[in-house]
């Protein structure tokens, strides 16, 4: 797999983190160590902006993990650019865009995350749009300028998988920037089928912040997107319709 490169950042994991839903500042520590992320998503609400000590804050070490900051909670492309803006005065110029104006199903609104998106991409900011499995709106938002796409794997929360494999294979086919599955990842081996699919990297949150044991899922998930990436490099044999016999099926033949 090429470097994986966002706003001319190179990152070496390609597993990043949300971090909603954790029981305690804590356990959100010991899950990004434990994941080895380099970049989490922390939603506006959440967080004192400019308090180092702020409960959520005071677990990422920022010298090794960058945030991004969500927009969730956006209703629509307005409340979005405000969120954005609101977070630029504390320091945050990397933004996922997530705009869901249902409650029950938290689907992102393709005309509003297009219409804010091409705004904050004229204002500098890095912007990371949360989009439904759609290769068309994919293809506009990269047209516009975005640094990645993150369609969704399933709704939100729901540890359901992949979903929309059959629209994630026409997005990562025909995109130009990094594409990064995210929501609805519920086990390890989900994220490693993402990335197999030939996705850049995954976002996930739900699936280790609501495990028994966070760390030790994080750390699941950390390994099972390395294997993925290992296997990928090491240029997997292609699948075939016949059985290919692994010995010599002659051995015997001369044997009495």
């Amino acid at each position: 797999m090429n470097t994986l490169m966002i706003a001319g950042k190179e990152f070496k994991s390609r597993l990043f983190l949300g971090t909603g839903k954790f029981a305690a500042a804590e356990y959100l520590r010991k899950a990004i160590i434990a994941s080895g992320t380099e970049l989490v998503t922390v939603a506006l609400r959440r967080v004192n902006i400019g308090d180092g000590g702020d409960d959520i804050l005071s677990a990422i070490d920022t010298k090794k993990v960058g945030i991004m900051l969500n927009t969730s909670g956006a209703r629509n492309a307005q409340d979005a650019i405000k969120i954005a803006r609101f977070g630029r005065a504390g320091g945050y110029e990397w933004i996922k865009l997530e705009i869901h104006p249902d409650p029950n199903y938290l689907l992102p609104d393709p005309i509003e995350t297009l219409a804010a998106a091409e705004i904050l991409v004229k204002e500098g900011f890095i912007v990371l749009p949360y989009i439904n499995a759609d290769p068309v709106l994919a293809k506009r938002l990269e047209d516009v300028g975005v640094h990645a796409v993150m369609p969704l794997g399933a709704p939100i929360g729901s540890n359901q998988g992949l979903k929309t494999e059959t629209m994630l294979r026409i997005i990562i086919e025909q995109s130009n920037i990094p594409v990064i599955v995210d929501a609805g990842l519920g086990l390890p081996s989900h994220a490693a089928a993402a990335i197999e699919l030939g996705a850049d990297a995954v976002l996930i949150n739900t699936a280790i912040a609501a495990a028994g044991d966070p760390e030790n899922m994080a750390l699941a998930f950390a390994l099972a997107v390395k294997a993925a990436e290992i296997a990928i490099n090491a240029v997997p044999a292609a699948p075939g319709f016949r059985a290919s016999a692994t010995s010599p099926m002659n051995t015997f033949d001369n044997i009495v």
